[in-house]
C-alpha cells in the first residue's frame, strides 16, 4: 500500500485474511508526505503497524516509481512471498507489480480493468501496464473483466465487486461516531466538492472554470481542498475567490472518517474523483455524483444512473446543469454497481487457495 484511498480499499482485504487465516506482511511504500499520515490512517482502520516501511521521498514519477522498486525489491528477495498483492493504478502499484515480476514472484491485481481512456493520467498507464504483467486480475465489476477479455492479459480473471463498497459498509457507523466535522459546517444542505485530477488542477485554464463553478452554484459548496490542488489555486490566484464567496466552505484535508460523514449528509457531490464515484454508490450513501471530466473510468456509475458527466469547458453551461438535476427529485438505484460489500472476502478466498495450490505444486 503507498495510498490512503489504497489503505482504504486494501482493509477488508486484509480483515478477511486474517479471519481465514491467510499468512500476510503488509508493506506501506509511501512518498514523505503521505508518511505519518498513512500510518495513522492503518491505525483507525484496525490495520495497526506495517510489517514493512519503504520510504519513497520526493521526486519526479521516474525517481519515486525507481525508489520504490528498489526498496520493494529488497523486501521481495529477502521473504520471497507467494503473491504479492497490489491495488489500483499508483506508482507505488507500477514499482510493486514490477519488482515482484523481475523477482519471479505473481502479481495480484486488485481493481484491475479500470480504464479511463485519457492518456493525459499518469494512473492509466500504470493500470495498464500492471494488468499485463499480473498473474490473477480482481475486477470489480463485469464492465472491467470484459475490457481484460479484449486486451488478452494472460492473468486469470476474477469478477468479485469492489472493496471500498466493503469500506464504506463497514467503517459509516463508527465514522458517525468519531467524526465532529459537522458540527463546524456552516450549511444544513450542501453540495461536496473534490478536485485533484492533474489534468483538472495542472491547468490554470481548467481550474478556473471550475472553480467557477463552484462559485455559481445556488446550494452551498463544502469543499476539503487536497493538498495539490490547495498549491495550484494559490499558484493560479484563485484562493480568494473561493474564500470570498459566501456560497463556499473551504475545509483543509479532511480524514476518511469525515469524509464519510460528508458524504452521508451532502445533497450531492460534484468531483473528479474516481474513489467517490464509487463511494458514492454504496447502499448507506446512495449520492449522485456530478462527474468534473471529460471522460470517465467509472462508467458503471453513469450508466446506473449514480453520476453524469459533466466536462470541464463552459463554467455557466456546468453550473445550469447542476442546478436544473439538483432541483429536480434525483433517484438513484438501490444497488451499488459495484458490488455487495464482500469483495474482500472473495479475494482472500482466492488468495489462500492459490497459494495452496503452488504449494502441492511444489512438493509433486
Amino acid at each position: 500500500m503507498g495510498t490512503r484511498p489504497e489503505i482504504v480499499k486494501m482493509a477488508s482485504v486484509v480483515d478477511s485474511c486474517r479471519t481465514l487465516g491467510v499468512d500476510h506482511r503488509i508493506v506501506l511504500a509511501a512518498q514523505h508526505y503521505d508518511w505519518e499520515m498513512s500510518g495513522l490512517f492503518m491505525k483507525q482502520l484496525g490495520l495497526g503497524k506495517p510489517d514493512c516501511r519503504v520510504r519513497v521521498g520526493s521526486g519526479s514519477n521516474a525517481v519515486q516509481t525507481a525508489r520504490a522498486m528498489v526498496g520493494l525489491e529488497r523486501i521481495i528477495l529477502r521473504d520471497r512471498p507467494e503473491a504479492v498483492v497490489v491495488q489500483g493504478d499508483t506508482n507505488m502499484v507500477l514499482a510493486a507489480s514490477l519488482a515482484s515480476v523481475k523477482a519471479h514472484v505473481p502479481v495480484f491485481h486488485v481493481e484491475a480493468g479500470v480504464r479511463s481512456y485519457d492518456l493525459r493520467m499518469p494512473e492509466e498507464h500504470n493500470r495498464r501496464i500492471v494488468d499485463h504483467v499480473s498473474s490473477y486480475l480482481f475486477a470489480p465489476t463485469l464492465h472491467t473483466a470484459r475490457v481484460l477479455r479484449k486486451e488478452n492479459v494472460w492473468g486469470k480473471i476474477s469478477v468479485v465487486g469492489n472493496t471500498v463498497i466493503d469500506a464504506c459498509l463497514k467503517f459509516m457507523g463508527m465514522a458517525r461516531k468519531k467524526s465532529d466535522l459537522l458540527r463546524r459546517i456552516r450549511y444544513d444542505r450542501f453540495a461536496l466538492a473534490t478536485l485533484h485530477r492533474a489534468e483538472n488542477v495542472d491547468q490554470a485554464s481548467t481550474l478556473r472554470t471550475l472553480v467557477k463553478v463552484l462559485t455559481s452554484l445556488s446550494l452551498p459548496v463544502v469543499f476539503p481542498v487536497h493538498p495539490r490542488t490547495m498549491q495550484r489555486l494559490c499558484s493560479y490566484r484563485l484562493v480568494s475567490k473561493l474564500k470570498a464567496s459566501p456560497n463556499v466552505q473551504l475545509l483543509p484535508p479532511v480524514g476518511y472518517f469525515d469524509m464519510l460523514t460528508l458524504m452521508g449528509k451532502c445533497t450531492f457531490i460534484v468531483t473528479d474523483s474516481g474513489g467517490i464515484q464509487e463511494e458514492a454508490t454504496s447502499p448507506n450513501i446512495r449520492k449522485f455524483v456530478f462527474v468534473l471530466r471529460r471522460r470517465t473510468d467509472r462508467p458503471e456509475s453513469v450508466r446506473s444512473g449514480f453520476a453524469k458527466l459533466m466536462g470541464t469547458q463552459d463554467h455557466k453551461s456546468i453550473a445550469r446543469s447542476i442546478d436544473r438535476l439538483s432541483n429536480m427529485p434525483i433517484s438513484v438505484p438501490m444497488a451499488s454497481p459495484y458490488g455487495d460489500g464482500r469483495a474482500g472476502a472473495r479475494i482472500a478466498h482466492v488468495l489462500m487457495s492459490e497459494c495452496e495450490r503452488t504449494k502441492r505444486r511444489d512438493i509433486l
